[in-house]
This record gives C-alpha cells, sequence and structure tokens, in this order.
C-alpha cells in the first residue's frame, strides 16, 4: 500500500479490472499515490479501473480532481474508471459537485464486479 498513515491506494490487478482499493483521507496533501496509481493503471489499458472508496474517509476537490482526469484519461484508451461504495461524507462531496453524474458508481466492490454490462 502507498500513501503513508492518512492515505493508501492498493492497486489489484484482476481478470476483468484493476481495482484500486483506497483508505484514509484523500486531499491535496495526499493525492500524489493516488494520481501515480491511477496513470499506471490507465496505462495498463484495461477495459475497467474500478475505484473502492469503501474505507475512504474523506475526499476533498483535490482528490476529486484526480479522479476525474483519470476518468478521461481512461476514457481516452478506450477504457473506464467506475467508482465502488462511496461513504456519506464522500458522496456527499460528490453530489454537492455534480461529479456523480460522470461517473457510474456501485453501491459495492462486489456490486461493481458483478455487472456484467460494464464488460
Amino acid at each position: 500500500m502507498a500513501g503513508g498513515g492518512r492515505f493508501g491506494v492498493e492497486v489489484r490487478p484482476g481478470a476483468d479490472a484493476i481495482v484500486l482499493v483506497l483508505s484514509g483521507e484523500l486531499d491535496h496533501d495526499t493525492a500524489e499515490p493516488l494520481r501515480e496509481a491511477l496513470a499506471d493503471s490507465v496505462r495498463a489499458v484495461p477495459d475497467r479501473i474500478v475505484v473502492d472508496c469503501a474505507d475512504l474517509r474523506f475526499c476533498d476537490s483535490t482528490g476529486l480532481n484526480v479522479l476525474l482526469r483519470a476518468r478521461l484519461a481512461a476514457r481516452e484508451a478506450g477504457g473506464r474508471l467506475e467508482l465502488a461504495a462511496l461513504r456519506p461524507p464522500v458522496a456527499r462531496m460528490f453530489d454537492i459537485t455534480g461529479a456523480h453524474q460522470v461517473f457510474q458508481v456501485y453501491a459495492s466492490l462486489d456490486a461493481a464486479l458483478a455487472d456484467q454490462q460494464a464488460k
């Protein structure tokens, strides 16, 4: 896991998707490990990148922008970036900014991985 004590990102390559498991607090000071993991994942040219947010306690505008830019990069590479398990404080950031309208968001990682339509 990269990112230190306040924030972590674990990359789990899979057959159908690359899963990034986030934990802690994503903000201006902690965003670089996520930026790097997403860039590496997009370069791998997967069909899907699923970001598991079940353990993400906080996300500020910097974190949101990292995810939005990665979503665009994934689209340009022919793939998708999707989100799973947004906790209420993080979901609120997406609702307030309208970003929830541009991401496919699943209730859980299992639901995301089980979605056969996304393949």
